[in-house]
């Protein structure tokens, strides 16, 4: 009744249908990723059509994992997403049978994250839920002076193309304890949609900041930098007087006073992973900017 396709990123037709069902379910319009040629062969939709519809997706994305200094090969799934038309009728389920039994053999392990709706899906494919960490630092406790650079400024996202994608190209491995390698097309996903007017360029630093200040907190989403970043200095250059603490959404491996790291459950964007020994333990955050 309906066709399984994948790897149509080049068929007009078949993508612009993909991004409407995006627009409808996620809010996310992936046409700019694709017309900057940012869309690359590492990250292929799976979708039932009808005609041609996409009415059902599920999407993986190749990536190399950092987990305590080893490289591990990881298939992420994500945008899973089915018309409201279709929904219940197994096509989802039938995407991850599809999925899993194609890459179980490819790669170390296979994870997803998953919101409050879909919480007791994905173990019934024996993906087991792991809880991440929050790391927050106080500035009340570190006594870290502001020093607000002249030169930090805000990215301008078609006038600084060239150099979001040479961040996104030649990004330094921010951790060791858990990290993900060249992923420049996610970077530049990110960059070009979800946090297009949340970036920011310290020259002096190499170092792009993606950030959003809240009240008396800074959300720092990730940081972007050519060389290896010395978090408190890029503190230093974000924070203002009123600041009194940072969020960050990422490992940090570094201790520093007043750095806070605690486990919690977040059921709006739970970690599942499918592996055949266990790899994760202690504390741990996928950056944000490697979600799919």
């Amino acid at each position: 009744m309906y066709k399984l396709v994948s790897n149509y990123r080049n068929n007009q037709q078949l993508r612009e249908s993909f991004n409407q069902l995006a627009l409808k379910t996620f809010d996310l319009d992936f046409r700019n990723w694709y017309q900057y040629d940012y869309w690359n062969e590492d990250y292929i939709p799976y979708s039932f059509i009808k005609g041609n519809q996409v009415i059902a997706n599920a999407s993986i994305t190749k990536l190399h994992i950092i987990i305590n200094g080893k490289s591990y090969h990881a298939i992420q799934i994500g945008t899973v997403m089915t018309d409201e038309k279709y929904k219940k009728q197994g096509l989802a389920r039938k995407l991850m049978e599809h999925i899993l039994e194609k890459y179980k053999d490819a790669c170390d392990f296979i994870y997803l994250f998953a919101n409050e709706t879909v919480l007791n899906f994905y173990p019934k494919f024996g993906f087991t839920r792991i809880d991440e960490s929050v790391y927050c630092l106080d500035l009340e406790e570190t006594g870290l002076a502001s020093s607000i650079s002249e030169n930090i400024r805000k990215i301008m996202i078609e006038e600084d193309r060239a150099l979001l994608e040479k961040f996104a190209k030649e990004r330094y491995v921010n951790s060791q304890v858990l990290d993900v390698q060249d992923y420049s097309s996610l970077l530049l996903f990110y960059f070009s949609i979800p946090f297009h007017d949340m970036i920011y360029h310290i020259a002096e630093l190499d170092t792009l900041v993606l950030m959003e200040e809240e009240g008396d907190t800074i959300h720092v989403f990730d940081i972007i930098a050519l060389k290896k970043p010395d978090i408190k200095t890029i503190v230093a250059n974000i924070q203002k007087e009123t600041t009194k603490k940072v969020i960050f959404y990422f490992t940090i491996d570094e201790n520093m006073t007043g750095l806070s790291v605690e486990k919690q459950s977040n059921d709006e964007d739970a970690l599942f992973i499918l592996a055949k020994e266990p790899l994760l333990n202690g504390h741990f955050l996928f950056p944000i900017t490697s979600h799919t």
